[in-house]
């Protein structure tokens, strides 16, 4: 990583009336041309996206004929996007994606996992315990197989070398504008390369991404079926009704999201020609839905009462062993002068803090 001059605060955490928290971040906000718009903190910072990378390796599947070649839907285009949840109808996609395949589960390089979520961690318990096809990348790993087999090129698809990744990283570079191949990788937590990207290069992939922009007209296709399929599934893509998806249907389609691990999130919004990277320094990924709703209506995509309003609903509330709420996040990145009250700007602890203090 970097020292922290590179990022900026970006938002607190309050328990009752003081700040228990500080998380700090960066923020880049770009154009289809490569320019910046906005930058709070090292525009430059290289970082790992993780899985804010899979819509560009989504694309390959689509780019190369693989998803027509076995009948895939949107559906399966949207898993293929996925940090799910393992939630019965994303299992129940994966598991019939396998079968069109002809393969097992055994085929997919992640390891096995639990679902996320208690319920279904005890429905998964009853059938046997953890399975590959329950790991959160499954859609990913289902999607790598795809593009391998259609290309006869094997099935050791998490090689850096195999076709299946090659094809990815040329969709990325260029959308980057550079080599992608030159960057610095590690391994992901499923098991695949990962690649660490200049903030603002990302940033510009993602506008390129909303706007279909390439000279391959199989490409631009590509980017504008995933891209489609992920505003369409926005569940599909994480979980029933969580902070993506709140945001996704809030702004009715017109901006799509896609988280990564260690605080890493990617939006692009195609009407306005914006791609948006925000990445939380320590990792923390609490306060970054509610950092991205605060940038949607710094930039216009949402009213600001909205983009507020929908601060509330992506950020989770911070209570007690029984329920009672004790504390809240507060969003500092470029906080808007309120011209009225509302519930949005005039939060509980808020108002705690200037009855304490003042």
């Amino acid at each position: 990583m970097t020292d922290g001059t590179d990022f900026v605060e970006l938002a607190r955490i309050w328990r009752g009336p003081l700040v228990e928290s500080v998380h700090r971040g960066t923020v880049v906000v770009a154009n289809f041309e490569g320019r910046l718009l906005g930058s709070w903190g090292d525009a430059g910072l290289m970082t790992f996206p993780r899985s804010s990378l899979k819509p560009f390796q989504a694309m390959a599947l689509v780019e190369c004929g693989a998803a027509d070649a076995f009948g895939l839907s949107d559906e399966h285009i949207a898993m293929a996007c996925a940090s799910h949840d393992a939630q019965p109808f994303q299992i129940g996609l994966v598991g019939d994606w396998l079968g069109r395949l002809g393969l097992g589960e055994d085929a997919l390089v992640c390891g096995p996992a639990l679902p996320r979520r208690e319920a279904d961690q005890a429905n998964a318990f009853a059938q046997g315990g953890p399975r590959r096809i329950y790991h959160n990348c499954s859609g990913k790993h289902c999607g790598f197989l795809t593009v391998a087999k259609h290309l006869g090129a094997g099935l050791n698809y998490g090689d850096a070398a195999h076709p299946a990744q090659q094809l990815y990283l040329d969709i990325l570079s260029d959308y980057m504008g550079r080599d992608a191949t030159k960057l610095p990788a590690g391994r992901d937590g499923c098991g695949l390369p990962a690649l660490a990207v200049p903030m603002r290069n990302l940033a510009t992939a993602a506008a390129r991404l909303g706007l279909g922009y390439s000279g391959n007209t199989a490409r631009r296709a590509a980017a504008k079926r995933v891209l489609g399929a992920m505003a369409a599934y926005p569940d599909h893509v994480s979980g029933l009704d969580i902070a993506t998806s709140r945001i996704v249907r809030a702004t009715g389609g017109r901006v799509v999201v896609k988280g990564g691990a260690e605080g890493f999130v990617l939006a692009i919004v195609p009407e306005k020609g914006l791609g948006i990277c925000i990445k939380i320094a320590d990792g923390s990924s609490r306060a970054k839905y509610g950092v991205l709703a605060r940038v949607l209506g710094h930039f216009g995509v949402l009213p600001v009462a909205e983009a507020e309003a929908l601060i509330e609903q992506v950020s989770d509330p911070i209570t007690d062993s029984t329920g009672a709420l004790v504390g809240g996040t507060e969003i500092v990145f470029e906080k808007p002068v309120p011209t009225s009250e509302t519930k949005a700007t005039l939060g509980f602890w808020l108002g705690g803090v200037k009855e304490a203090f003042f």
